[in-house]
C-alpha cells in the first residue's frame, strides 16, 4: 500500500491521480506521464493557458515600443489622437508590416504574422487591446486557450491575406485577428443557441457592426482585412468546435503549438532583422 502510494501521481496532463509507472495516461493519453521531461512540457503548457492573453498583450506592446525607439527620428509626436506616437512607414515595413508592397516587392510573406503585432499610432494600440482583453477572454472560455489562439493567428494572417489579393498596399494591426474572434464567437452564439448562445450573438453581433460601421466612417481602415479576418474566424470555429461540442484535444494544443512557435520566430525574426539593418546602416 505505501508503495502503491509513492508511486502515485498527479498525470501533468489532466490532473488526476495515475500510478507513476504509466505508459500512457487512462485519462487524457498523453505518453509517459511520469517522466520528468513531460511534466517539464506540461508545466509549461499549463502557463500558456493561464498567461495567454497578457503574453499576447505583451508582444503587441513590446513590438509598439521598438518600433518608437528605433524608429524616434520618423516617429509623429502630433497632439492629434489618432497621430500620437506614429511610428514612421519605414520602421513598420522593417518590422513586418504586410500588403501588395512588402510581399511583391520584398518576398516578405511572413508579414501576414507579423502585421498583428504592429500598430500605427498609442490610440491603435490601446484600442485594439482593450477589444482583444475582452474577446480573447470571452473566446478561451468557450473555446479553450489553444484554439483561441490559432483562431487569433490564422485568422489573422487570412484577413491579411484577403487584403493582399483586393490590392491593399501597406497593412498592420491587431484588428484582422480581433476580428477572426469575433467571427469565432459569432459562430459559437449561432451553433450554440439557448438564451446563452442567443445573448453571445447578439452581443458579438454588435461588436461586428460597430467595426463594420467604424470603417466606413474613418478613412485608411482596411476593411478588406476586417472582413477576412471576421470570415475566417466563423470557418474556423467550425472546423475545430467549442468546448461544449468538442473538447479541447492534442491535435488543438498541437496546432496552438505550431502558431506560437511560428509567432515567436517571426516577432524574432523582424525585431532581430531590423535592428541589423539599421547598425549596418543597409
Amino acid at each position: 500500500m505505501n508503495e502503491s502510494r509513492r508511486r502515485s501521481i498527479l498525470c501533468p496532463g489532466c490532473r488526476r491521480l495515475i500510478s507513476g509507472d504509466e505508459q500512457v495516461c487512462p485519462y487524457c493519453g498523453i505518453s509517459r506521464p511520469g517522466s520528468g521531461i513531460t511534466s517539464f512540457i506540461w508545466a509549461g503548457m499549463n502557463a500558456w493557458k493561464q498567461g495567454a492573453i497578457k503574453l499576447i498583450i505583451g508582444a503587441n506592446i513590446v513590438l509598439f515600443v521598438i518600433s518608437i525607439l528605433i524608429g524616434i527620428k520618423g516617429t509623429s509626436f502630433s497632439i492629434q489622437p489618432f497621430s500620437f506616437l506614429a511610428p514612421g512607414n519605414k520602421v513598420l515595413i522593417l518590422l513586418g508590416a504586410t500588403g501588395v508592397f512588402p510581399i511583391d516587392s520584398l518576398h516578405r510573406w511572413w508579414t501576414l504574422v507579423s502585421a498583428n503585432y504592429l500598430h500605427g499610432g498609442l490610440l491603435h494600440l490601446v484600442f485594439n487591446m482593450l477589444a482583444f482583453s475582452q474577446l480573447g477572454t470571452l473566446a478561451t472560455r468557450e473555446y479553450g486557450t489553444s484554439r483561441m489562439f490559432v483562431i487569433y493567428t490564422a485568422g489573422g494572417a487570412a484577413g491579411f491575406l484577403i487584403s493582399y489579393v483586393a490590392g491593399v498596399s501597406l497593412t498592420i494591426g491587431a484588428s484582422a485577428a480581433i476580428c477572426s474572434l469575433i467571427g469565432s464567437m459569432l459562430y459559437y452564439g449561432r451553433s450554440r443557441g439557448g438564451v446563452y448562445g442567443d445573448l453571445v450573438y447578439r452581443r458579438i453581433g454588435g461588436w461586428a457592426v460597430g467595426i463594420f460601421l467604424f470603417g466606413l466612417l474613418v478613412p485608411g481602415i482596411n476593411n478588406w482585412g476586417h472582413g477576412g479576418g471576421l470570415a475566417a474566424g466563423i470557418g474556423l470555429g467550425y472546423v475545430l468546435g467549442y468546448e461544449e461540442k468538442r473538447r479541447e484535444s492534442h491535435l488543438h494544443r498541437t496546432l496552438g503549438g505550431i502558431c506560437a512557435v511560428l509567432t515567436m520566430a517571426v516577432l524574432f525574426w523582424a525585431s532581430g532583422s531590423t535592428i541589423y539593418y539599421l547598425v549596418s546602416g543597409i
